[in-house]
């Protein structure tokens, strides 16, 4: 795989103790990349509630509005490839400060969006900021592997990964605070002239671009302090297979040669399947299982996403002292056990179970994204663009527990993510049947 450190020398190898989680001088790099992880969290969660505030402004209809998350979705999967193009290139830096300057395009475009005042305006600025957001996470994923030795990268990415669930709370923190309540009561519009109309939503508009200004200053404060770090030194190495022939055809050769990538893409799909919708339908569950309103789902939406931060931090501790996919595999079997529970017992356990979740999945992208790239040498960039582009998981199977939910209740459509655990429970049996090797986490 990509990112294994140059062999340490003889008076390296005679220190007793753990390897170091980062190479030698590569500190200063990372805390930027975290920067990175940080600022998609931020711009992920600042998208979400913009479903709602552009139904509300535009007047639309809930399947018009939910075109922001299409955008979305859409440009992570469109731009994975065309990133990995880039980092087999010119490499991960470069990938790197490409996603941060397109994101930061793409906040800025806000600003002139929110004076056109029309909601293609505004999507094209979603998917342009979702664009460079893809091609970043494609490139700082492996990169982040790469600065230090292969047996600790793993919990390296699991520390990096850490960072993204304090964005997304910064995220919801600053829709719930800048955009959402600026946004006013629905009035008649008939009663209204149309300058009167033209204000009120000049208003709103304004409400929603501020935010996404802030965040483009801040990604090109993060691009400018990467830009400024030495890259390290990358090795791209077949440890477990045979060197490819043949170019870029011959890299996806190897990519279907490995069955721990290819089964691991399809578990990153359903892993963030269950994600989004775990979180998607918590509301609705709370609505039913509490009889609460909106506000109260909201506080055990913003709960479960303080549980999913702090428990990204245990599990980087945890995976230091044992095997992450022993880890991986005892999280989704507990996360089925607690969707099954949430499915019979709609109550305040079942909230609390499906709030438990969010433990469950804290370990998961990084982990599967880890060791689903262990071995894939020079194939790694194309590699990392597959298992960005199973975000499109994200978009698919929500679709169906919501239509699960209109036929019968939300409870009863906890089974969807539950399905989902499964797999991802199947993965790491998969990877635990394999006998150890270099850079495994024990």
């Amino acid at each position: 795989m990509a990112g294994i450190a140059p062999p340490p020398t003889t008076d390296e190898a005679a220190k007793t103790g753990p390897e170091p989680l980062l190479g030698r001088g590569m500190l200063l790099l990372f805390i930027a990349l975290i920067g990175c992880f940080t600022a998609w969290g931020v711009a992920q969660d600042l998208t979400t509630p913009m479903v709602a505030g552009f139904k509300r402004i535009f007047e639309m209809s809930t399947f018009q509005a939910s075109l922001v998350q299409l955008a979305y979705f859409g440009a992570y999967f469109l731009l994975a490839l065309p990133a990995a193009v880039i980092n087999q290139r010119f490499g991960y830096k470069t990938g790197i400060l490409t996603g941060l300057g397109l994101a930061a395009i793409g906040a800025f475009a806000f600003y002139p969006a929110s004076k056109i005042m029309t909601y293609e305006a505004f999507l094209v600025a979603l998917f342009a900021m979702a664009a460079g957001c893809s091609i970043l996470e494609t490139s700082a994923n492996p990169y982040v592997l790469s600065l230090g030795a292969e047996s600790t990268a793993t919990r390296r990415l699991n520390l990096a990964q850490a960072f993204n669930p304090v964005g997304t709370n910064i995220g919801v923190l600053l829709a719930s605070t800048l955009i959402l309540p600026k946004l006013s009561d629905p009035v008649d519009i008939s009663s209204l002239s149309p300058a009167e109309l033209h204000t009120i939503r000049a208003g709103e508009l304004g409400a929603v671009m501020g935010p996404y200004l802030g965040l483009a200053f801040v990604l090109v404060l993060i691009a400018v302090a990467i830009a400024s770090q030495k890259a390290p030194p990358i090795v791209e190495e077949f440890p477990d297979a045979e060197p490819h022939q043949g170019g870029t055809r011959g890299l996806f050769q190897v990519l279907w040669r490995h069955k721990r990538y290819r089964y691991g893409v399809v578990a990153q799909f359903f892993n963030v399947a269950a994600q989004v919708c775990a979180w998607t339908y918590l509301i609705q569950y709370v609505q039913q299982a509490l009889g609460g309103s909106l506000e109260k789902g909201g506080f055990f939406l913003q709960l479960s996403l303080l549980v999913f931060l702090f428990s990204r931090f245990l599990m980087t501790w945890l995976i230091g002292r044992i095997r992450a996919t022993k880890v991986l595999a005892v999280l989704a079997a507990l996360a089925v056990v607690l969707c099954v529970f949430a499915m019979l017992s709609p109550t305040m356990a079942g909230v609390l179970a499906v709030v438990g979740l969010s433990f469950c999945l804290s370990l998961m992208f990084p982990t599967i994204y880890g060791v689903a790239l262990k071995g894939l040498g020079p194939a790694t960039k194309f590699g990392a663009a597959g298992l960005v582009m199973a975000i499109v998981g994200g978009a698919i199977m929500p679709l169906v527990q919501g239509a699960l939910v209109d036929a019968t209740s939300a409870a009863v459509s906890f089974i969807v993510p539950a399905v989902c655990f499964v797999f991802v429970g199947l993965y790491a049996l998969y990877d635990l049947r394999t006998a150890p090797g270099p850079g495994r986490t024990a």
